[in-house]
């Protein structure tokens, strides 16, 4: 954002995640970095952070939407916005593996499944934050915009798998290795809070039996007869991961 607006208020409530993008933008350009200020809090305290009310031109919220308390929240960006102001959102959910369902339902069954998927091995889906899982599994579908304060509201989504049909809109589509999809799943929250809860099942990289990623992509390669055949060379074999992605936009009145 910062080429582009003369000042940048950037938001979140992880001290952490605030430390890495101040990290991040530290090493990039000098022109850049110094109109963004970082600040450790959330939307629903905006008014804290910014110069005043309607002193922003644009409010952006990259996969943190599914979070906000709307009660509040959209009140503090109908105050913190200018007439003409563009709020926007912007999230995406769950890839999929393009032309191999079989793997994907395997990989939902394991990330959403409760209870034991194969004996002694709990699903990871009590693992998940809820609500805002839900809700942007959802595509924020369950999000309405007011219309007192709001106009030109623009809802762009596209369901995971599914082909494009808003042609001038670019999509989350990926071509990968396998290998980069099974570590981009041990990114995800509700396998760390998976691991939190089994400490004693470790993963064959710790030196363990397996732990629940391993054991899943066990079964993913199994599905996929081209996958299974390569043996210890699946790894290579290549994938289009499609992420369900969603986009709302609107204008202050």
């Amino acid at each position: 954002m910062s080429p582009h607006f003369q000042r940048v208020v950037a938001i979140d409530p992880s001290a952490g995640m605030v430390e890495q993008a101040r990290s991040m933008t530290s090493t990039g350009r000098e022109k850049d970095k110094n109109n963004i200020t970082f600040h450790q809090g959330r939307a629903e305290e905006l008014s804290k952070f910014v110069p005043g009310p309607g002193s922003v031109d644009v409010a952006v919220a990259g996969q943190a939407a599914h979070w906000f308390d709307y009660g509040t929240v959209w009140r503090e960006l109908a105050r913190a916005l200018k007439p003409g102001g563009t709020v926007a959102f912007w999230g995406y959910l769950d890839n999929v593996l393009m032309g191999n369902e079989q793997a994907t339902e395997v990989m939902e069954k394991f990330i959403y499944g409760f209870g034991d998927i194969v004996p002694g091995i709990e699903g990871m889906g009590p693992y998940w934050e809820q609500p805002g899982r839900n809700i942007l599994r959802n595509l924020l579908r369950s999000v309405s915009v007011p219309s007192d304060d709001w106009k030109d509201v623009t809802r762009l989504e596209h369901e995971p798998g599914k082909p494009n049909d808003t042609e001038d809109v670019c999509w989350l589509r990926k071509k990968m290795k396998l290998g980069e999809v099974e570590a981009y799943t041990r990114t995800f929250s509700c396998y760390n809070g998976w691991k939190d809860a089994h400490p004693e099942i470790k993963s064959r990289a710790d030196g363990g039996s397996g732990d629940v990623v391993d054991i899943m992509w066990n079964q993913m390669v199994d599905s996929v007869p081209a996958w299974k055949a390569m043996g210890d060379r699946w790894r290579e074999a290549e994938v289009v991961s499609d992420w369900g992605t969603y986009v709302i936009m609107a204008t202050r009145r």
